[in-house]
């Protein structure tokens, strides 16, 4: 009696190999390790080294011993001690040992630390135990096969964007179904303020696949300034084609970005490219970050006409650069000076960090109005996937500026926000826009 039933073995092969990635070689070499084990278990001596062949096609099973060719300068004797404290040569075991001048008799080429085999007599019937430790094995090994496979896998894919749905929260880490994998949305990587429910579809960049003790890790993220850069590709066939290049780019998850682009064909607009026609690209990118603002500016090799175009939307009038301290004075109208500096000094902040230059807002009177804040930290590179924490050096400064006062009105994307969410931001921004009238009132009847 066949100890496999073929047919239902090699179904099983097969759906291994298509719904889990798992090669039949890999399954086969499986099986046969687990009856060397049964073998071992139920019929072998103590320190055998037992190894087994499987034919899934026809079922024929070799079971043969293997014995390790030695030496005097890799093995002891029975009666023999160790010479001193660096002897490191272990004990003589005949189940497991073969003496050099013994294992030429058998194969004249022998040489040492090769295997040589001799047949044994195949058995079927294995016990309760044996066929337990034979199902041990052959669980770890496809695990192990699986593990494999996801990584050769999804570890061609870092960088990219997957899509997959939510499956669970667990201490606000999200755990996110890709199909054959589930991958892990840590909270530091998730975009401040947003909210998913299980079952939910969430697309995100796969940051990286690591392999730990228990099984496969795949982390994603949201907040990556490369998942800006490949949102923009999908929509944007001349950045897919590198026609458009992206030349820096920098972001505070969830509230505001700013990429600078360049354009390789002097007949194509690289700002105009990423907008789309009434701004439908950069919408349909807003739309999947939650409303997050994206200013869209054009890079330039003048340092001068560089730091202008970072400050967008703000208009500026002069400036004036010190190379030596790499600071930039900006000159702009007094009508233009919460817009250069933007909300808690979002806009001056993130066009410094942008150019990589310190930057000093002074309004038309020659009053210092504001200064980016702490150090220029070096412009982001979008293509940077490892550099996970120095992209997000600012992090923790942007969930500060938005725990502070909730993000600005959402103009595109405002299906997925919670009208409530909308309404008290549309009433904070009146509430700033009355504070901000009263004041200039004031100033103007101080003069």
């Amino acid at each position: 009696m066949a100890l496999f039933d073929l047919k239902s073995l090699n179904s099983a092969l097969d759906e291994l190999q298509q719904e889990r990635g798992i090669s039949r070689e890999s399954v086969v070499d499986a099986l046969s390790t687990a009856l060397a084990a049964a073998y071992r278990r139920e019929y072998g001596k103590r320190g055998q080294i037992i190894r087994a062949t499987f034919n899934p096609e026809s079922g024929d099973m070799e079971f043969r011993q293997a014995k390790i060719v030695v030496d005097d300068t890799l093995v002891r004797g029975e009666g023999e001690e160790a010479r001193d404290e660096n002897d490191h040569r272990s004990r003589f075991n005949p189940e497991q040992h073969i003496m050099l001048e013994d294992a030429k008799r058998i194969k004249r080429d022998a040489g040492l630390d090769e295997e040589i085999s001799f047949p044994l007599e195949t058995r079927e019937d294995f016990g309760r135990i044996a066929a337990q430790a034979a199902k041990q094995v052959i669980m770890q090994k496809v695990r192990e096969a699986e593990r494999a496979s996801i990584i050769a896998e999804y570890g061609e894919r870092e960088g990219e964007v997957v899509t997959g749905h939510v499956q669970r929260f667990e201490r606000g880490n999200l755990y996110v179904d890709l199909g054959r994998a589930t991958a892990i949305l840590p909270y530091d990587e998730q975009i401040p303020g947003e909210r998913y429910r299980q079952g939910e579809r969430v697309r995100a960049l796969l940051l990286r696949v690591d392999e730990g003790v228990r099984g496969t890790f795949i982390r994603l993220s949201r907040s990556h300034p490369r998942f800006l850069t490949k949102l923009f590709e999908t929509e944007v066939p001349e950045m897919a084609s590198g026609v458009v290049e992206v030349k820096g780019l920098v972001r505070e998850p969830g509230s505001r970005a700013k990429i600078a682009v360049h354009s390789n064909d002097d007949h194509v607009d690289p700002v105009g490219a990423l907008v789309g026609q009434r701004g439908v690209r950069v919408a349909v990118v807003t739309s999947e970050l939650g409303g997050e603002k994206i200013d869209v500016v054009e890079w330039s090799e003048k340092s001068e006409e560089y730091v202008k175009e970072a400050l967008k939307p703000a208009q500026v009038l002069g400036i004036e650069l010190f190379e030596n301290e790499n600071r930039a004075v900006v000159t702009v109208a007094e009508d233009q000076q919460s817009l250069a500096i933007g909300r808690g000094g979002q806009n001056v902040r993130l066009a410094a960090r942008l150019t990589g230059w310190k930057i000093d807002i002074r309004s038309t009177g020659g009053d210092h109005v504001a200064e980016d804040a702490g150090e220029v930290a070096k412009p982001a590179q979008p293509n940077d996937v490892e550099n996970v924490s120095q992209q997000e050096n600012s992090f923790e400064e942007a969930k500060k500026d938005i725990a502070g006062d909730d993000d600005e009105a959402k103009d595109t994307g405002e299906a997925n926000l919670d009208p409530v969410s909308q309404d008290r931001d549309v009433a904070d921004e009146k509430v700033e826009e009355e504070q901000e009238e009263t004041s200039e009132d004031k100033e103007k009847d101080a003069e």
